[in-house]
């Protein structure tokens, strides 16, 4: 049976892009055993799982700070922090700025899910059959390339509330002025919200990566019997 429904499958790619015959053939689909939309419900479940994993993980106390997804300060940070060394009441700024930065991602991060799952649910069967069949992040690289965009949008605000619950953006505009006071050097912008929104999303995006990649790879975290009987298909 699994081997009629992935040559199904492979005949869908082959298809065109007409309505009806796309129909035709997922209906074929169905009568095999499986349906389309246990096949779109299957894969959106391993994305949801993906992703609440990633959340309870990253949203925990140093889930960003002492991880592999730990928010270090950019490039042009570094220049302030250095300089700001011998300054009376900044010589310890890197590692205080570089904490508040992490307990604001991951106090954001809780609040990120529901952004996350709403855009599971606009994909199409379209898109499931195609990720379904296709490399082993598949699911995260179109979660990434369709949703990136409106989820800064929607998650930007929510940085900004956390960097401002632990005080960070005043803490870090406070440092910059005082760097920017010294003779001679070139001025800073103090702004890091969005430094610290796009690294916080590409830490949950590679903790789906790593979830989606498991449940592709290893039989046992599949863990219900729709995610076992999906990706036996991709098995094949």
């Amino acid at each position: 049976m699994i081997k009629r429904i992935l040559l199904l499958l492979i005949s869908i790619s082959l298809v065109s892009c007409d309505p009806a015959t796309l129909q035709r053939v997922m209906d074929s689909v169905g009568e095999a055993g499986i349906s389309n939309t246990d096949i779109s419900n299957g894969l959106k479940q391993a994305l949801d799982k993906g992703i609440s994993s990633g959340v309870s993980y990253l949203s925990k106390t140093d889930g960003f700070y002492k991880s592999p997804y730990k928010i270090l300060l950019p490039a042009d940070a570094q220049k302030v922090v250095e300089k700001l060394r011998v300054v009376p009441g900044f010589s310890s700024v890197e590692e205080e700025i570089t904490k508040r930065l992490n307990r604001s991602a991951e106090d954001a991060v809780k609040r990120a899910k529901p952004i996350f799952v709403s855009a599971i649910k606009q994909m199409t069967f379209k898109d499931v059959r195609n990720i379904l069949m296709g490399d082993k992040n598949a699911a995260t690289q179109y979660l990434h390339r369709t949703t990136n965009s409106k989820l800064y949008k929607e998650f930007n605000p929510v940085i900004v509330q956390s960097l401002n619950k632990f005080g960070a953006l005043d803490y870090w505009a406070d440092a910059v002025n005082a760097y920017n006071r010294i003779p001679f050097v070139k001025k800073m912008n103090p702004k890091l919200d969005d430094y610290v929104t796009n690294r916080a999303l590409d830490g949950v995006f590679k903790m789906v990566e790593k979830k989606e990649f498991d449940i592709r790879t290893n039989i046992r975290s599949r863990t219900t019997d729709l995610l076992r009987k999906v990706f036996a298909l991709q098995d094949k």
